[in-house]
Formats: structure tokens, sequence, C-alpha cells
């Protein structure tokens, strides 16, 4: 695993020691890049079941400002740390080693809001609908909310603009946007 483009070009990444993660494959993480940006000019990046911070990483690499990481297993976080650390990026990275219902919380009584939410939920989590309802608010208007699945869903039950549709072959990852009344 590895940073792909910008400052850290090629920077290897530590992958968590689990069978409870899935980092997010390079040639997904490529393509998502590819599409979104590919490059940035600052902005905020929440990343909620963060598991070796990949995702989080290459956006800052890319030129993302901060980038909030979220995860409750103890491994994740602590193979975060190392990758943080290793890019030198611990003033641009905030760390929340707790369940993601938590941290939503939190960043909500804090009224933090971000550019683009990444969610990269487990196998069987099921509740997508609800994930999604629960962090519209701590996304910007015009934000954008990615959500990548194992399996492609027939439908998925919130309030956000399904812009886009990426499928891969072993991910399919859906692309919210929030919209204004102005930009309908």
């Amino acid at each position: 695993m590895r940073i792909i483009a910008g400052k850290h070009r090629s920077r290897q990444l530590e992958s968590v020691p689990s069978d409870k993660t899935r980092p997010t494959l390079d040639q997904v993480k490529e393509s998502l890049f590819q599409r979104i940006g590919p490059f940035f000019e600052g902005g905020t990046l929440l990343d909620l079941f963060a598991g070796s911070g990949s995702i989080g990483l290459e956006a800052l690499s890319r030129g993302m400002e901060r980038v909030t990481m979220v995860d409750q297993q103890r491994r994740a976080i602590e193979t975060i740390k190392k990758n943080v650390s290793a890019l030198a990026e611990d003033d641009n990275v905030r760390i929340m080693a707790m369940p993601y219902q938590k941290a939503i919380s939190l960043l909500s009584k804090e009224e933090q809001t971000f550019d683009y939410i990444y969610l990269d939920p487990p196998y069987d989590f099921g509740k997508y609908g609800e994930l999604l309802a629960q962090v519209v608010g701590l996304l910007k208007e015009d934000g954008i909310v990615l959500l990548e699945l194992s399996e492609e869903q027939s439908s998925i039950e919130n309030d956000l603009e399904l812009a886009d549709v990426y499928r891969y072959r072993n991910a399919t990852i859906y692309k919210f946007v929030k919209r204004t009344a102005a930009s309908n």
C-alpha cells in the first residue's frame, strides 16, 4: 500500500495487522482520486472507519489541508499514528480513537464541517442510509460523501443527491452531494 500522487508520492504505508479491516486497493484509490481531484487546493476530509489512514493521507498528499480520521480498533489507530508520523503530517491530522457514533456526536457538538466525508464501513454494516443521515450535518454545502461498499446496493435511502456510482472489481463507491437550494 502506498501514496499514489502528490508531495508524498510513492511513499509506502503500513497496513493494519487484522482481518477486520480491508484496505482500499491502490487501483481503486487512484481511480477515485482522479475522479474527485485529482489535486486539491486546501479543504477538509473526514475519514470514518479510517483503517490504515490511506485515504486521508492520499488526500493530504494531493493538497487537502486537514483530515480527521476515526476508527475504534486499537490496531488501526496504532497504524494510523505510524503512517501519519512517517509522513510528518501530525499537524494536519486529527485522530479520533472511538466508535463512529461517538465521533459524529462529538464533531457535531464542535460544529465541525467537512468538504469531503469518506465512509468505508465493515462488510456486514448494512445501515448505510442511517449512516448517511448521521453524517449529513457534518457536510458543508455542496460537500461530497463517498461511500465505499464491497457489493453494489440497489438503493440507499438518504437525503443527499446521488451524483455518481464508481464500479470496480472488488468495490463500489457511491458519490453523494449535499446540494444547496441555489445549486439545484
